[in-house]
């Protein structure tokens, strides 16, 4: 809604965030050595079920629909898709394997669990010191859960996994269980647990220490996902998660912020969707200009060279780095009067993105950006108008979008029985609402005055009212002589 402060906004996105998953993640790493060579990867990524608390998450059907069509792999996502946890998950799994009380979430892990167990339980009854046996077919998580409960349940056992969904179990005296338990070449660690268990969250740490500039299109949602599912559980306050974003990323560039900017300088057709801005950068940039950024991609992810992927985490991040490199190439362009030395650094190009520096995108809202170092910039929008229904009974705020829908792009809120407020993103609407409403014989239009249409203010100068009145009479007949007779 436009009428969403950036506090109330947050609030929204967070509620979803926290009921979604991330099914894919794309990174891109752009390095210069005469020209930038990217490495794009893709990670499918499926929470973690190891010991935690059972994960619960929404797929929404229109979601489901849209990413099909782009061909995502639902098999991928569901049978591969890599494991995290943020740093609260993080030490609930860490005081469950200390205290020797984790548990096993999934009903196929426990099946899978038990005819291993059953096999080792009939096998060890018979089987002499240092004999072994293996067990197959184990995956992901199993090879560890396995190993966890058949050490816990019998002291002298052994296990050791093999690669290849396998796990020796070897039969041995206590002593020597002693002297393995103690030894630097187990598999099968705590910390070891921990690590696997985290999964796509240690590369996010990874990142995180990098502290290198962290490029998004639109990223607001992708930032508060990036905290929840990695970092923490998102914080109710909206000033604290800015806090918690700017020092895990000191560094954000958001390219929809910048491109907005620059669509208002250059006479570039007006364009949104990703893949089409980077279409009309490609094309308004002459790939012959030798101080023109030149953007390859490496031998090992030529993929996307060859054929568009839209849609796809990984071709989406090639595109917005893309987009980055070319929108300050243009930016530097414009400063420097076109007389751009060949090959500029990319400090230059950071020196002319100063003012887009960690002002990320805010979709219809009360601002135009969210600024994750310092304070939000005021409200810009046009002014509200009030809409003074007579002689109309029963309109509601459908019915008043549906009026003036056709005039401009607007949210619309009820003030009170007869009135609505009106907020467009667009001055030149505003301006065509009043024209066109002059007369109209049941919609009275006019711009909102705080201390004329608030409910508030009306309260308090009713009841002012009132007490003043009462105030003149208790004057008047108090003052009153009296006559005595």
């Amino acid at each position: 809604s436009l009428f969403d402060s950036p506090v109330e906004r947050y609030l929204k996105a967070r509620q979803s965030v926290q009921r979604f998953t991330v099914t894919q993640l794309g990174k891109c790493y752009f390095s210069f050595h005469c020209r930038y060579v990217v490495h794009s990867y893709n990670f499918f990524l499926f929470p973690s079920t190891l010991g935690v608390t059972d994960v619960e998450f929404t797929l929404s059907a229109s979601s489901i629909q849209f990413l099909s069509h782009y061909g995502f792999d639902y098999n991928k996502f569901l049978k591969d898709g890599i494991p995290y946890m943020n740093e609260v998950q993080e030490k609930i799994l860490s005081q469950h394997l200390l205290a020797g009380s984790w548990k096993v979430s999934s009903a196929l892990d426990r099946d899978v669990l038990k005819k291993a167990i059953d096999e080792v339980t009939c096998w060890i009854a018979a089987a002499e010191e240092e004999e072994t046996m293996i067990l197959q077919d184990l995956s992901g998580y199993q090879i560890f859960q396995v190993q966890l409960l058949l050490r816990q349940a019998l002291q002298n056992v052994w296990t050791q996994p093999l690669g290849d969904k396998k796990v020796m179990v070897k039969k041995v005296s206590p002593q020597h269980r002693w002297l393995l338990e103690n030894s630097s070449y187990d598999h099968c660690r705590k910390e070891l647990i921990l690590l696997s268990a985290r999964g796509f969250t240690n590369l996010f740490q990874t990142l995180v220490k990098a502290k290198k500039p962290l490029v998004g299109h639109n990223m607001l949602m992708d930032l508060m996902h990036l905290h929840d599912k990695f970092y923490k559980p998102l914080p109710e306050s909206y000033e604290e998660f800015k806090r918690n974003i700017h020092n895990l990323f000191p560094v954000l560039i958001d390219t929809k912020t910048v491109t907005k900017s620059i669509w208002k300088k250059c006479p570039f057709p007006r364009v949104s969707n990703l893949l089409e801005v980077y279409a009309v950068l490609c094309s308004n940039l002459n790939p012959k200009d030798p101080t023109c950024p030149v953007i390859a991609l490496a031998s090992d992810c030529s993929r996307y060279a060859e054929k568009k992927s839209p849609h796809e985490a990984g071709y989406d991040a090639f595109l917005c780095g893309s987009v980055l490199l070319k929108s300050a190439h243009l930016l530097l362009c414009r400063s420097t009067d076109n007389a751009v030395e060949a090959d500029p650094s990319f400090s230059q190009y950071l020196t002319v993105l100063t003012e887009y520096l960690n002002k990320v995108n805010f979709i219809r809202g009360g601002v135009s950006s969210i600024n994750f170092s310092g304070e939000d910039a005021p409200c810009q929008h046009p002014p509200l108008l009030v809409v003074h229904v007579r002689g109309w009974p029963g309109l509601n705020e459908r019915q008043i979008y549906e009026e003036f829908k056709a005039l401009c792009r607007f949210d619309v809120r009820r003030l009170s029985k007869n009135q609505f407020i009106l907020l467009s993103n667009k001055f030149k609407h505003v301006r065509h609402v009043l024209r066109d409403y002059k007369h109209h014989p049941h919609l009275r239009v006019s711009i909102y005055r705080h201390w004329r249409h608030s409910p508030h203010v009306n309260c308090l100068l009713q009841v002012s009212g009132i007490v003043a009145l009462w105030s003149l009479l208790a004057f008047v007949l108090g003052g009153a002589p009296c006559c005595s007779f």
